[in-house]
Parts: structure tokens; sequence; C-alpha cells
């Protein structure tokens, strides 16, 4: 099997400036995501998509691909993952030939392990290479949730509230942003990475689950890699 991964790091972030070569630990942010994907077999390529001198110099020197600088028109925070994994995937299909697969590995997952990575890929293969994306416990129960109607709080699901009890309530899982594998006809059919049928990676580990968005999930994942 041959699976593309494709780790996409815009150079401009307004909420945390340079987040994608921040140093956290030892390395950059990045390259976390690059050396999860070194060595698997499956993986024929790690192709970083930037529009950033810097972050391309330091993806090469990690040993990730990186063929060029996205175009401008797809350097915008308006612009959706599919069509800068499209923009990737048309490209090193004409120059490397096809691929079974397209593995999106966000940079600002840092915390995904090899193993993880490991079991999306084996369900994918296991599962008729139907798209697998990464879930993990939602952190409140949707039956938890409440509207706010004029002054009062109501259920934002019909029947929910808080008189429910954990173990009556089924698990309910979120999309944690740390894993998505595609083929690439179902991400050209629909456009997207989100689909009928998909199937979940669940991720239990709190730490796999950190999306670093704000300098508040940066202190966070700091705090996680210092214990």
């Amino acid at each position: 099997m041959r699976i593309l991964t494709v780790i996409t790091a815009r150079g401009g972030s307004k909420r945390l400036p340079g987040k994608n070569i921040k140093l956290l630990g030892e390395k950059p942010l990045i390259v976390w995501s690059i050396d999860v994907a070194k060595g698997i077999k499956d993986i024929c390529d790690i192709l970083v998509s930037t529009d950033d001198k810097e972050i391309a110099i330091i993806s090469e020197k990690s040993g990730a691909l990186v063929p060029w600088l996205r175009p401008t028109k797809l350097a915008s925070d308006t612009a959706s993952s599919a069509a800068v994994v499209l923009h990737a995937l048309d490209w090193y299909e004409r120059k490397k030939g096809n691929v079974d697969g397209l593995l999106l590995l966000q940079p600002t997952s840092p915390f995904r392990s090899r193993d993880t990575v490991l079991r999306g890929i084996a369900l994918f293969k296991n599962n008729q290479n139907h798209s697998v994306i990464g879930v993990s416990p939602a952190n409140s129960h949707p039956m938890w949730c409440f509207k706010i109607e004029g002054q009062m709080m109501k259920p934002y699901i019909s029947g929910g509230g808080l008189h429910l009890q954990s173990q009556e309530l089924s698990p309910a899982y979120s999309v944690n942003g740390a894993f998505f594998l595609i083929s690439p006809r179902d991400l050209r059919t629909n456009n997207s990475f989100f689909k009928d049928g998909l199937v979940p990676l669940v991720m239990d580990h709190p730490a796999e689950c950190i999306d670093i968005d704000t300098e508040w999930d940066w202190k966070i994942a700091k705090s996680v890699l210092n214990e």
C-alpha cells in the first residue's frame, strides 16, 4: 500500500504567531508530526504543504518533502484542508505515481503516537479503504449540554439534562483533528474529509487529543511534555 502523508502548515497564525516552528521541547512543533510518520512502511512520502520559507527549510532538514511553496490562494485562513491536500495530491500523483491513501497529520497535534498512526492505517486496510478519522471521548456529553432561550437554560438535545446519570448514557466522541486517512477517490468525489460511513480511530489518551491553536493550548502542551 502507498499512503502519502500530508502535513499542512501555514506561516500565518493569528492566535499563536509562528506556532508551527515554535520549540516544543527540543524540536519545532511541525517536526513532531514529521517524526511520527517516519519509517512506516506503508507511507511512501511525507509532504509538507506550506507557504512559509522557514517552515519549508525546517521540514526539509527533518526529512520531509517540500517541493514548492503553497499558492497564495491556498494560504489564507479560509482555505479548506481538503483543497490544500488535493493540491498536494494532484502534484504528487503527476510526479511520483498514484497512491492508495492520503494521511493528513495536522502539526497542531504533536502527541499522537506511532502506535496510533499504525492502528489508523490498519483500520483503513481492514475496512476496504473507508475513511478513518481520529476521535476522542467528548469533554462534555451532548445530553448534558444546554442552550439559553431568553434567560432560561434548556437541554440542547430533547430529553437531555442533568437528571441523567453517566451510566444511562452511551459513550459520545468528538473529532480531535489528529488523524485523517482517506482514499484519493473519496477526497476528490466529496471535496471533504467528512462523509457517511467514517471509521473511528478512538484515541483515549488525553495528551494525544491536544490541539494547539492558542497560547493556552501551548501552555498545556508544555506542561504535558514536562511531566
